[in-house]
């Protein structure tokens, strides 16, 4: 794949109109009550792993409707003060696996809270969380038109929910300082990122790598790759659904939520990205409201930076949580 999208300069400049519903901000100020309302508080069981470095909790919260949602907790081993926390999303079709997998952010210092996706985790790495909204287990994709005729019943309000509720989660254990709670997330999870940096006051940092769900009217018409691929197809068949289906992807693209967000952010985007187009992660950054910077990929696809972002990412994060390190 080589550059398909906009220009270079133009992307960089590419600031869409937002059409954004009259009724947002109720929209989601409803629909977190509601997830906290019916929300019991939430559970930290150890969890048995046979690592010497790091100790894991297994978390349950209250996500979107009040349904359960798994998460793992990780945090370095002996810790003696409440640490910075990164809560981490994920990418379409994967679960939180399992909790040895997830071991940057613990041997970084920090406390790291890793949300499962709800009815997800059967595509490319398990998932444990259910989606009683959806009436099923995690199964593989897709989920991109599920209960898409109405904001109210689509997949991904529950989800967003889940994300807010996960931040407020990671706030609640005692390991964790509630002032610095960074969100993270490559493709789906950099849109759940940017959703709960919107969402949530207080994120001290926004880390949205190549991120989904952002300029919806774009990407359904410039790729024809999953996931977005999924709302053509179902438009090619339902004709008529067009309106409705527009209306509701207007509560949830990342656009309205990185216009309201005011934590520090660091993105990233692939220029050969035909997943999530560059021109969509930029409409997104230049949309976003507080202080920012991306770093570009000009060789890379979908797969975006990698251990070099990491690395990118360490270093952000260590500014902002005020420990800074040298290099290595």
């Amino acid at each position: 794949m080589a550059l398909f999208d906009l220009p270079e300069d133009e992307l960089r400049a590419y600031r869409p109109e937002r059409e954004e519903p009259p009724e947002f901000d109720a929209f989601w100020t409803r629909t977190l009550a509601e997830a906290r309302d019916l929300a019991p508080g939430p559970r930290f069981e150890a969890a048995d792993v046979p690592l010497a470095t790091v100790e894991v909790f297994d978390v349950t919260f209250g996500g979107g409707g009040g349904s359960p949602v798994r998460a793992w907790l990780v945090l370095p081993r002996q810790c003696e003060e409440p640490l910075p926390c990164v809560v981490e999303f994920l990418g379409y079709g994967g679960g939180r696996g399992l909790a040895h997998e997830w071991l940057l952010y613990a041997s970084a210092g920090y406390a790291h809270l890793v949300m499962d996706t709800r009815g997800q985790g059967g595509g490319w790495r398990r998932g444990d969380t259910p989606d009683p909204g959806a009436g099923g287990e995690p199964h593989s994709p897709g989920f991109m038109t599920l209960g898409i005729g109405n904001p109210h019943t689509y997949y991904y309000r529950r989800l967003y929910a889940d994300a807010a509720r996960a931040v407020e989660t990671a706030r609640e254990h005692p390991a964790v300082d509630p002032a610095r709670v960074a969100v993270t997330g490559g493709s789906q999870g950099g849109g759940l990122a940017l959703a709960a940096a919107g969402l949530v006051p207080g994120v001290i940092a926004c880390l949205p790598d190549v991120p989904f769900l952002c300029h919806f009217e774009r990407a359904i018409r410039l790729t024809d790759q999953l996931p977005y691929a999924e709302i053509a197809g179902y438009l090619r068949v339902h004709r008529e659904a067009a309106p409705r289906v527009r209306h509701t992807l207007a509560y949830f693209d990342a656009l309205h939520f990185a216009a309201r967000a005011r934590a520090q952010a660091l993105f990233s985007v692939a220029l050969m990205d035909e997943v999530c187009p560059p021109s969509t992660v930029y409409a997104a950054y230049n949309h976003y409201a507080g202080e920012k910077r991306i770093v570009e990929y000009p060789f890379n696809r979908h797969e975006g930076g990698q251990g070099h972002h990491d690395l990118e990412k360490l270093a952000f994060l260590g500014k902002v949580f005020g420990e800074e390190r040298p290099p290595a």
